[in-house]
């Protein structure tokens, strides 16, 4: 199992960023090497131009597994979501009730974050849009006072014939625009099926849908409303929802990490 504490003091664990704009690097941490590896203006660059940008994998195989593990571990959720009963699909997901308990996911959260923060911000002046903080826990501060509490990265399981129907992760008034999801299991071996579906709507124009399939351990960056796309008079927002088609076979998991807090 990695070790993986997360630091009280996040400041010391990125270059800052540039005086021309550029993002924000991850420094080296220990059991997550492939972050700091991340080149985050190609990834910016896919996002703007694709709707979704897929990373290299950030996660080993055991890692991916130790993350599955905790799914049978009762005392690390605060509440299980059966999703047939409300009618969002099939299958089951779960949130954490601290990251930290899985030092894992609280590293990639608070490591994630800046970068992320970056991309936001660049997107803030073209929405029409505040900025975020470029550290996680004043993002998180800013929801506790607004009664935003409750943890929000989530694991989710699917078996054959399960599914997500389309949606956006919100959760209360202050929104952090981006999120990421992470795959831990290996399609075509593992499970058969279960793509992931971003439908974007394109304002008098018919949706586009966007199938994404990550492999072990990639992760997909995408929008948790809308992204700014270049018109011929400015710049227009796209609502984007995801979701995910049926499994086929076999089990797929997935870590989805979102920023910013619940109600």
């Amino acid at each position: 199992m990695n070790q993986l504490t997360p630091a009280a003091d996040t400041t010391a664990l990125f270059s800052p960023a540039e005086a021309g704009g550029a993002a924000p690097s991850i420094l080296p941490t220990a059991g997550l090497a492939a972050l700091s590896k991340l080149n985050w203006e190609e990834l910016y660059a896919q996002l703007n131009e694709e709707g979704v940008a897929v990373t290299p994998p950030l996660l080993s195989p055991a890692q991916c597994q130790e993350i599955i593990d905790s799914f049978d571990k009762p005392g690390l959720f605060r509440s299980t979501v059966v999703m047939q009963r409300y009618q969002f699909g099939r299958g089951v997901y779960k949130y954490y009730t601290d990251p930290a308990t899985v030092p894992l996911i609280q590293t990639l959260r608070e490591r994630l974050y800046p970068p992320m923060a970056w991309m936001a911000n660049r997107w803030a002046p073209q929405l029409n849009e505040r900025t975020f903080p470029t550290a996680l826990e004043k993002l998180l501060a800013e929801c506790a006072d607004n009664g935003q509490h409750r943890s929000t990265p989530l694991l989710l399981r699917y078996g054959p014939g399960d599914y997500a129907c389309l949606h956006q992760d919100i959760y209360g008034d202050i929104v952090f625009p981006l999120q990421i999801a992470i795959m831990l299991n290996q399609p075509g071996e593992d499970f058969t099926g279960g793509e992931n579906v971003f439908v974007e709507q394109r304002p008098r124009f018919q949706s586009r849908a966007i199938v994404v399939k990550p492999r072990l351990g990639q992760g997909m960056i995408f929008p948790v409303r809308h992204r700014p796309v270049r018109g011929k008079s400015g710049f227009r927002r796209h609502p984007m929802r995801h979701g995910t088609n049926a499994v086929e076979t076999g089990h797929r998991n997935t870590l989805g990490i979102i920023f910013h807090n619940a109600r």
